[in-house]
Parts: C-alpha cells; structure tokens; sequence
C-alpha cells in the first residue's frame, strides 16, 4: 500500500530554499541584475516567504521614508554589501559566513565616522547600478545582431553612472540621499513581490513568464516606484526635512 501510495504521489518541482546571502549574490552575479530576468527568476524562486515579507517591508520603508532615517538606512545597505561581498568571497574557502559577519559589520561600523563619505559611495554605487542596468536594458530594446553584444558591455553604462552620481554625491547631497534610498528600496520592494509571487502555484507560470518576456520588463517595475518614492521624499513636509537633518 505505501509503495502504491508513493508512486501515485507526483514529484515535486519546487526549488529548494536557499539562503537571503545565497539569493543575492545569484542575482548581483552580473551588474546588469534586473536585465536579466532568466536568473532573477531562477534566484528568487528559492527565496523563502519569510525573507520576501521582509524584503518587501524594508523596502517600501526604504521607499517612502529613506531620506528621513537616512543614517539608519546607510548603515543597514553597508552592512548588507558588506555581507553579500564578504559571502561570495569565504564561499571561496569554505567560511562564507564567517567572513560575510566580519565584512558586513566592518563596513557598518565605518559608516557611522565617515557618514557623509558612506552616503557618496552608495550615491556613486547606485549610479553605476542605474547605469549598468539602463545600458543593458536599452541596447536589448534594439533589434539585429549586434544588440546583445552591446548589451553586454554594460560596464560602460556603470562607469558612467559611478562618475556622475559619485561627483553630485558632494554637491546635492539631500538629492543623493533621496536617490540611493528610492532606487535601493523600490529594487528591495519589487524583489520583495516577485518572490512572494512565485511562491504561489497558480501565479508562477504566469509572473516567470511575463517577467522573461523582455530584460526591460524588471527594469521598468524598479523605475515606477523608485519615481514615484524620489517624488514623495522630495515634496515631503518640512517637519520631516528637520527631522531628517537633526539625525
């Protein structure tokens, strides 16, 4: 009977859950992550429900409110590259959390003396990930035979990027604060919904296809919300600039 019992039971075809670090690097593995929606899918389906629920609070706060818990919101993204970078790394030698734990908490304690130098590289990072992204996005939006190649030189993009939003960085800092918070926290929030999405059976097929249907696709959901949360941060009331410049 349980011989009969387990050949009538179907095998399962979902993805073994992985990792918060593991998912990550799989998706930061190229700096053009959201133009390639084949492996962003692929990673977050192995993200656990509890990890999206959190990706999806922290980045609608990030979204909304970064500019006004800017410090706490640059520490926290420190130690999480730190962390990410730190794992990629000891997965090289067997201790990936060992020196994910010493990286990411040494890159957060950095941050609280030299907070305004921490802000300019998170501004100059999210340029070259705007950048990277744009670039890739853009050229696959081209048609011939020589789109995909120019896809992949989205270093040039990233480069661009890290110049222009590292130089703002020192002259519009509030700007570059805004910035880096909305972007940060729209590609945390929409990862976010993607992985709870795709954790649902009857969504699945349907999310993974639409999103694999164009490298633009991803890239325009990130855009949307980081807009609209640039918007918001910047027409927010002047108690909360106080509050904000008080921190």
């Amino acid at each position: 009977m349980l011989n009969l019992l387990a050949q009538a039971t179907p095998p399962t075809t979902e993805p073994a859950k992985q990792s918060m670090l593991e998912v990550i690097t799989q998706i930061f593995a190229n700096g053009d992550a959201l133009a390639n929606p084949n492996n962003l899918v692929t990673a977050l389906s192995s993200m656990s429900i509890v990890w999206s629920v959190i990706f999806l609070a922290v980045g609608l706060l990030c979204l909304f409110s970064g500019y006004r818990y800017y410090k706490v919101m640059t520490v926290t993204l420190a130690l999480l590259i730190g962390a990410c970078v730190g794992y990629a790394l000891g997965k090289k030698i067997g201790a990936q959390w060992i020196v994910a734990g010493c990286t990411g908490a040494l890159l957060a304690t950095v941050c609280f003396p030299l907070m305004k130098y921490a802000v300019a590289v998170l501004g100059g990072l999210t340029g070259a990930y705007i950048g990277a992204n744009a670039w890739s996005a853009v050229a696959r939006l081209a048609s011939g035979e020589g789109a995909e190649q120019i896809s992949q030189n989205y270093w040039i993009g990233a480069l661009l990027g890290l110049m222009l939003f590292g130089m703002l960085a020192f002259v519009l800092f509030k700007l570059t604060i805004i910035v880096f918070t909305s972007v940060s926290g729209s590609t945390i929030a929409v990862m976010g919904v993607i992985a709870l999405l795709l954790q649902i059976p009857l969504f699945h097929n349907h999310v993974a296809n639409g999103l694999k249907a164009h490298s633009a696709i991803v890239p325009m959901l990130v855009l949307v919300p980081a807009v609209i949360g640039l918007i918001l941060q910047e027409t927010m009331p002047d108690e909360h600039k106080a509050d904000a410049k008080a921190a």
